[in-house]
């Protein structure tokens, strides 16, 4: 039998566990791949991969790779496959485009050549061409860049299989089904159940994870209630090896229900989500299996009999806002006092972003997986239920919600000193220059690694995530002693102080929200009124360091056009309109952003006509042909060092991606106009071509002001002009 090669995705962390699964479907792994495993079999392994994998997104059977360092080139290698062979004659198709490079920069483009190439290959043949349809196509056509090589492949899945059809609803939160079937595996569940065990989960919310354990338990195919998959319509679909693997499923499915069934139930204090639950469990086919019902976690109960072994499997609350956080060390502990009231001999399994809550449980952990909830980093403890494994419970320290002390005086009054010097310094400086927002304080002293910054009267602090040669609970301490001794150097109420971790973020999790008290103020710089918020967001909606630039907006604006790209909460917009700029355009993709921005102008009497705010992807937006009206004098230009947002078209580096972005913003600036570039990324370096083709000048030094003076590198700026 001839072996086939494909490519099989599935949720990040996942891909050993998927390695090991399709080899019990007859596919040999060749390498993994982040996100997904290349393997190889016939292509009946590939078809029971798509009926009965637990843990595969997509199926894809690879058919060739090609170059594509050009669009032209990627058309070359597309236009020389034989597509008759996997596209029906008068059919329909689909191309999903992933990745970019330096000249593939927009997925958008990258499948439109795929698809001239195939269409082109249809006519060159002299037959009909088929047609493009972009909800119900006969097959999909999978296209992944990557360095330059285009692979291209036939989706035999049709559709992401983590859905398995009978979850049309879902809770606040929802498990995709193939990670909870991921961490079903993790928790040893297929042995448990085999051992007669039994299955509970405690927070269950819409029952992805208690229906996942009773279709693994009964020998349920995930596809098996699937109407349709990708390859159905496909030219090499072979349709006698497909009902054969259909009436395996539900033989095994009859099969599966015969000896005992192990108990499942699921409790959630919501009653909302308990009704989702029970339709989700009746579209599965399992109302006569899984019982649900709402109850909170300290009322756990197990009516009947129970088998003395089995496992609670549950997903808590991650506590993502910072007044929810403060409720999840009672929780937790409350978690582990039931089980271990209700089901000691059992395993326990804990889902969780906020991994240092699982000390509240009580019990000691002997396992921990590393895993990604979509996006968000997350682990899966293990715990087994028995006094051996018994510890004190007790909440993680976490910043902002330390206790304030002094455990070593001597080094507490050294942080005194300094504050108070730098308070008579910097203070006295912000004064006469007008300044309320500034930095007081930043890493100045090894032994206290924080950032401190006034906000007229009131004080951000900023802990910066200690290396891991230093000891947590000594940065703990410190932090502590800190906490302690900052109200009392700087002269103000505790509540009036507010303190954040800041560590390397990834993307844009340095915009995301922290809390949700909604406490903003208002703030005032060179005669601009700013909305600043210390709490609910990691960054404040001001950056400090960039008060110069703002500056020096404002004072050379007057009657220009500007632009404002990647403009946040719109700080430098309003410098820029308080200044006399005539009209300004400022773009961010954030929804909370584009508001923010608009409030900020608003409380500056600015013309919402003259001054727009709009919500864009910058380079998306760049890399469109300009409007005609798209000319502008000015234009700032402080990107992100990193980000892949889902609603951006592509991924930001800005180290690679610079250089084609001002060449793009310098195309809408006009013939005497100048772009502000500026950007924090440490080992930046500027594409010396630039140099050849634009005036540049770096104006680094002149938009550090004294508060920053410490940190150099705190960002770099440049001024950027046509040639001639």
């Amino acid at each position: 039998m001839s072996k086939s090669v494909f490519f099989v995705t599935c949720p990040k962390g996942v891909e050993y566990l998927l390695a090991d699964e399709l080899s019990t479907f007859g596919l040999e792994t060749v390498r993994n791949a982040p996100a997904g495993v290349w393997v190889e079999g016939p292509l009946e392994a590939g078809y029971r991969a798509c009926l009965w994998s637990r843990l595969a997104n997509r199926v894809i059977l690879h058919l060739a790779e090609v170059d594509a360092n050009s669009g032209d080139q990627l058309y070359d290698g597309v236009v020389h496959l034989d597509w008759q062979q996997h596209i029906p004659l008068n059919g329909s198709f689909r191309v999903t485009f992933l990745g970019q490079n330096e000249t593939i920069r927009n997925t958008q483009f990258g499948a439109q050549r795929v698809k001239d190439g195939i269409v082109d290959r249809f006519r060159a043949g002299g037959t009909a061409r088929p047609s493009v349809d972009a909800k119900t196509p006969d097959v999909i056509v999978s296209a992944r860049l990557n360095r330059g090589r285009l692979a291209l492949g036939i989706d035999l899945s049709g559709h992401s299989l983590h859905m398995r059809g009978y979850r049309t609803e879902t809770g606040l939160a929802p498990l995709k089904e193939n990670l909870a079937a991921a961490l079903l595996m993790r928790a040893g569940w297929p042995d448990i159940a085999a051992a007669g065990g039994d299955f509970v989960d405690p927070m269950c919310g819409s029952g992805t994870l208690v229906i996942e354990a009773a279709m693994m338990a009964l020998d349920l195919a995930p596809g098996r209630r699937q109407d349709r998959f990708g390859f159905e319509k496909w030219v090499g679909h072979q349709p006698d090896i497909w009902l054969a693997l259909r009436q395996e499923a539900e033989r095994r499915a009859h099969e599966g229900r015969q000896g005992r069934i192990p108990r499942f139930a699921g409790f959630d204090q919501d009653s909302r989500v308990i009704a989702t639950a029970w339709k989700n469990i009746q579209r599965a086919g399992l109302e006569d299996v899984v019982h649900v019902e709402s109850r909170p976690v300290s009322e756990l109960q197990l009516e009947g009999e129970w088998s003395s072994t089995g496992l609670v499997l549950t997903n808590p609350p991650y506590g993502e806002r910072l007044s929810e956080r403060k409720q999840l060390g009672a929780l937790y502990q409350s978690l582990g006092d039931a089980v271990k009231q209700r089901v000691t001999g059992w395993r326990l399994g804990v889902f969780t972003g906020a991994p240092e809550y699982g000390k509240s449980i009580g019990l000691r952990s002997y396992k921990q997986y590393r895993l990604f909830n979509g996006k968000l980093p997350a682990q899966l403890l293990l715990f087994e239920i028995n006094e051996a494994s018994a510890m004190e419970p007790h909440e993680p320290d976490v910043p902002g919600q330390l206790t304030p002390r002094i455990r070593n005086q001597e080094r507490a009054d050294m942080l005194r000193n300094r504050l108070k010097k730098n308070l008579k310094t910097i203070g006295q400086w912000a004064r006469k220059q007008g300044i309320g927002c500034y930095r007081l304080y930043d890493a100045d002293m090894p032994e206290f690694a924080l950032a401190i910054d006034i906000y007229e009267g009131r004080v951000h602090v900023q802990e910066y995530a200690a290396p891991k040669s230093v000891d947590e609970r000594a940065a703990r301490e410190r932090l502590a002693e800190a906490l302690a001794v900052i109200p009392d150097a700087l002269g103000i109420e505790r509540e009036d102080m507010v303190c954040k971790q800041r560590q390397r973020q990834a993307g844009t999790s340095q915009y995301e929200k922290q809390g949700a008290t909604g406490e903003f103020f208002e703030v005032h710089e060179h005669g601009c009124v700013l909305k600043v918020n210390l709490k609910d967001y990691l960054d404040t909606g001001l950056f400090l360091d960039h008060r110069p630039v703002r500056h020096w907006i404002q004072q050379n604006s007057k009657g220009k056009r500007f632009l404002n790209l990647f403009c946040y909460t719109g700080a430098a917009s309003v410098h820029a309109v308080v200044g006399g700029a005539s009209r300004s355009l400022s773009l961010d993709m954030s929804k909370t952003y584009v508001g923010w921005a608009q409030d900020n102008l608003a409380l500056n009497g600015a013309d919402r006509k003259k001054h727009r705010v709009e919500q864009a992807d910058c380079l998306a937006w760049l890399a469109a042909r300009p409007a005609p009206n798209e000319v502008f004098d000015l234009i700032f230009m402080d990107p992100p060092t990193f980000s892949n947002s889902a609603r951006m078209a592509g991924v930001l580096d800005i180290q690679k991606d610079h250089g084609t972005m001002i060449r793009q913003a310098m195309a809408r600036l006009s013939s005497d106009g100048l772009l502000i570039f500026s950007n924090n990324f440490r080992r930046f370096k500027l594409d010396e071509e630039l140099e050849a083709e634009f005036e540049v000048k770096e104006v680094s030094r002149s938009t550090i002001d004294k508060d920053f003076q410490r940190n150099q590198k705190i960002h770099r700026c440049w001024h950027i002009r046509h040639s001639g």
